[in-house]
This record gives C-alpha cells, sequence and structure tokens, in this order.
C-alpha cells in the first residue's frame, strides 16, 4: 500500500512516510484514508474500513468526519475493543463516535461495534459472525477488509495482539479472538486476528511520539512474534510516522 510519492520503501515492501509532527500524521492520515476510500467506492457499491482506539487517530477521525465522502457506502469495523460498554470512556466505539460520527459527513457512515460488554467469548464470536455475513471472501475464504488503520503501542502491540502473546499463534481461521489476559489494562478485550489483519487489501500504521520509536524500528525488522507489525503483509503496508517516532528507523530499514 502506498503513503504518497515522497514515501521510502523498506527492504521488505513497507512504505514510510515520516511527517513533522502529531498535528502533521493526523492530516496525512486522513487524506490517504478519504483518497483510499475514493478509489473504491469509484469501482465498488460498499468499502469496509476498521478503525483502531488510542490519541494518534483522534485528529485523523475529525477530519474525516467533515469530508464530503459518500459515507452511506462506508462500513465501520474496529480493529480492537476493550470488554467495556458502549459508553465507557475506554470505549474504541465511543471515542469514533464523539469524533468521525459526529461530522457532518461522517454521521451517515454504519458503524459495526464490537460489543464487549458481552465479554470477550461471547463478542468475539458474535463479531466473528458478522464479519462472515457482510465482507466479501478472499481467495481462500475469508473475509476480508479494505483497510485496516492500526496503531502501535510502546511494547509495539497492535490492536490487541501484544508481544509474544498466544493470540498471535491462533491462525486456525480465526478471524476475532478473545483477550483474557491482557497486559494492558483492561485485561480483557477482543481482537482481530492476525491472520484477518494480515488478509486485509491495506494496512495503514501511525506511530507517534518518542516513546514509540524503538518498536517501530523493532515492526520494521524481521518477522518476530516480538513485534507483531512485523509479521504482517508489508506489500500492504503503509506506515506513518513523526519525526520523534522515527528517530531509530536504521538506513537499512529505511533505504529502498
Amino acid at each position: 500500500m502506498q503513503c504518497g510519492s515522497d514515501a521510502i520503501k523498506t527492504t521488505r515492501g513497507a512504505s514510510i512516510r515520516e511527517l513533522a509532527d502529531a498535528q502533521a500524521l493526523g492530516r496525512t492520515c486522513a487524506a490517504i484514508i478519504a483518497e483510499r476510500l475514493r478509489a473504491l467506492l469509484a469501482r465498488r457499491q460498499l468499502v469496509h474500513l476498521a478503525l483502531c482506539g488510542g490519541r494518534s487517530p483522534v485528529l485523523a477521525y475529525e477530519l474525516l468526519g467533515a469530508s464530503d465522502l459518500p459515507w452511506e457506502r462506508v462500513q465501520l469495523w474496529f480493529v480492537d475493543e476493550r470488554c467495556v460498554g458502549p459508553d465507557d470512556p475506554d470505549s474504541n466505539a465511543l471515542l469514533v463516535r464523539k469524533t468521525l460520527l459526529a461530522g457532518a459527513h461522517g454521521c451517515n457512515a454504519r458503524l459495526r461495534r464490537i460489543e464487549g460488554e458481552r465479554g470477550p467469548q461471547e463478542a468475539a464470536k458474535s463479531y466473528e459472525a458478522l464479519l462472515h455475513a457482510h465482507l466479501e471472501q478472499r481467495q481462500d475464504g475469508l473475509p476480508q477488509l479494505d483497510l485496516a488503520l492500526l496503531g502501535i503501542g510502546e511494547d509495539g502491540h497492535i490492536a490487541s495482539l501484544f508481544p509474544d502473546h498466544a493470540a498471535l499463534e491462533q491462525q486456525s481461521g480465526r478471524l476475532c479472538l478473545p483477550v483474557l489476559d491482557s497486559p494492558k489494562p483492561p485485561p480483557e478485550r477482543v481482537t482481530l486476528s492476525l491472520a484477518m489483519l494480515r488478509g486485509a487489501r491495506g494496512c495503514l500504521l501511525l506511530a507517534s511520539g518518542a516513546a514509540k520509536a524503538r518498536a517501530l524500528a523493532r515492526a520494521l525488522g524481521a518477522p518476530s512474534g516480538q513485534a507483531p507489525v512485523s509479521m504482517l503483509d508489508h506489500d500492504r503496508l503503509c506506515v506513518l510516522a513523526d519525526r520523534p517516532a522515527a528517530a531509530e528507523l536504521a538506513e537499512a530499514v529505511r533505504r529502498a
């Protein structure tokens, strides 16, 4: 997946674009998502976009909500959710409702939230059924997202897939997994599987702040369970990083 004409290609095929600061990162993220949605909607009736939580995408969500796109033809999914109610401050769904869905145009999108209040096992099972019911299938028979937006934690986690966690090995056709023992509170969560993220048509990864620099450098190296991003399909990966987050990217990783 391309990040723009000024992006750098890594040796493994990921596209990296370095931005001046978090504000520039948010604006660029919104622009790339909008461009991608327009291109897909030009040839498809319905597009499926999976969103993440956290601070990094907030500005992008606000800008997207104000974007004049045919949002009624966009279905919004989540890459993960905490096992809390939809109005809990920790809810990723609440974050999206207060930003993207609060916009003059974004309010027309269809939100497919993970019902975390049902508990990790039941919520994961229910969300997997929704994914099967509404997404187009890949050649291997699994549903396919058009675009997944991911943040990266200081420990290197994406969605609720944590470094060296057992969930990284659960690849037996599962799309959505219960997490009972997250090392980051709250412990109970629901996450899309690595297989589901790996199969998306494109993944967009956001990294902001110096605290993410070491995790990002590991993520763009050799595949390893210590860095879940490294296990994605890098040919479909676009990385947006502000300068502090990009500080530890080695030339070997960044060169074309």
